[in-house]
């Protein structure tokens, strides 16, 4: 940069990443790195936690006529980058075993923010057909009609179809896996190889499995998204996205997508992120064993038409899942019920402990009813036509939440 702050702390942004990223690395466990990444004592008050910067700008130095105002590395304008960011960027590199991190607004800034500055009109994306709705409006309709990219949906959970969408102009693979809403598993490595072999990027969305169940960097992934509101951040009060992956392409996404388009995080959120981050791994734990064990009463239970969990022998896409999720198969559930449309919400009314509430990975569990005028039920398979329920299985007790779903399948006489 040619200057530095004249205070205790004077490093540039990126300095202070690759320090943290020197000593706080993949040597670590992962509970480790989760405590201690991005996270250093405060130069100037000596606080062994990071302090919230709410400063929406910085000091300038003597001569600030040569700077470059849209520059992500300097301490300028929080915009173009914030102390709190890159902590917490520090934090989900070291996480997710990537070279560098963005974080934004939310996960949807970040999808957006990958495909507006890795896209041009002629490219050509393969995208899965199970996706968080954002990701379908963006790939199939947004930038196909405004900006003249090809889009082609696919099963990616099957290898074969994808090879067969490959066309000359292929810029991008998009997969999410598990997949939003359906759980359905994509083989990442096996994705990886298809795209390398056309010269084409893999972008991985990660948010239902987060980097403590599956790291799509150590796979062959290009990029990864992570919704951050979920169960990074894990307490449902702050919104962030992520995007993961190799230095060189992440600057020119820098660029475009955080600084030009401004889709830049508050420091606030930052924090809260910063903070929710640490107990990842306990609250991931509990995440998986109450969502296996739940799913395993659901599938017991004659009134419960199928249910389609990554971690149950049914699962279609079982042994993927195994394969590549390296410490449990997430808290997310599908499932549907032998009943009509209101006899759905019916269940849901019956909920003491569950909440019907959007969103996932909160300390609180939510469940959310899909009915059969989902736009894109025809992408999902036949099981799930005719309505299901979306399940975020929380960290309350384990059985206090099978004898809430127990309670209200028993109401409308599901049980037996």
């Amino acid at each position: 940069m040619g200057w530095e702050r004249q205070n205790k702390d004077s490093r540039t942004i990126t300095e202070i990443f690759e320090m943290a990223i020197k000593n706080i690395d993949a040597t670590f466990g992962f509970a480790t790195r989760s405590v201690h990444g991005g996270n250093e004592v405060d130069a100037e008050t000596g606080a062994i936690r990071r302090p919230i910067t709410m400063g929406s700008s910085y000091e300038l130095p003597y001569d600030p006529s040569s700077m470059n105002w849209s520059d992500a590395d300097a301490n300028l304008y929080t915009r173009n980058g914030g102390a709190n960011q890159g902590y917490l960027q520090q934090k989900l590199a070291v996480l997710s075993g990537a070279e560098d991190c963005i974080v934004l607004a939310s996960g949807v800034a970040a999808l957006s923010g990958l495909f507006f500055s890795l896209l041009q009109s002629g490219d050509h994306v393969i995208f899965s057909s199970v996706t968080y709705i954002a990701a379908y409006r963006l790939l199939n309709e947004l930038f196909n009609r405004k900006f003249r990219v090809e889009t082609t949906l696919v099963d990616t959970t099957d290898i074969n179809a994808v090879r067969s969408a490959l066309q000359p102009n292929t810029k991008l693979i998009h997969i999410e896996t598990p997949g939003n809403p359906t759980t359905a598993v994509t083989d990442i490595a096996a994705l990886s190889e298809i795209a390398g072999s056309a010269g084409a990027f893999l972008s991985v969305d990660n948010t239902f499995a987060s980097p403590y169940n599956q790291r799509p960097m150590e796979l062959g992934a290009d990029f990864v998204i992570e919704s951050l509101t979920k169960y990074i951040n894990g307490h449902g009060d702050a919104m962030g996205g992520a995007i993961l992956g190799k230095t060189e392409p992440l600057n020119l996404i820098r660029s475009q997508a955080q600084i030009n388009l401004g889709g830049t995080i508050s420091p606030f959120n930052a924090w809260l992120i910063m903070r929710g981050a640490v107990t990842l791994p306990l609250r991931m734990r509990q995440h998986n064993e109450s969502a296996l064990k739940i799913a395993g009463f659901l599938e017991s239970v004659p009134g419960v038409r199928f249910v389609d969990y990554p971690g149950l022998e049914s699962h279609p896409q079982h042994e993927t899942a195994k394969r590549q999720m390296l410490s449990g198969f997430g808290g997310m559930i599908a499932f549907g019920l032998r009943a009509g449309h209101d006899a759905h919400n019916r269940f849901v009314s019956g909920l003491r402990v569950i909440t019907s509430a959007v969103s996932l990975g909160h300390d609180e569990s939510l469940i959310v009813f899909l009915g059969e005028n989902d736009e894109r039920q025809y992408l999902y398979p036949d099981r799930f036509h005719g309505g299901f329920f979306r399940l975020s299985v929380g960290l309350e007790d384990t059985e206090d939440l099978i004898a809430d779903l127990k309670g209200s399948l028993g109401k409308m006489n599901l049980l037996t």
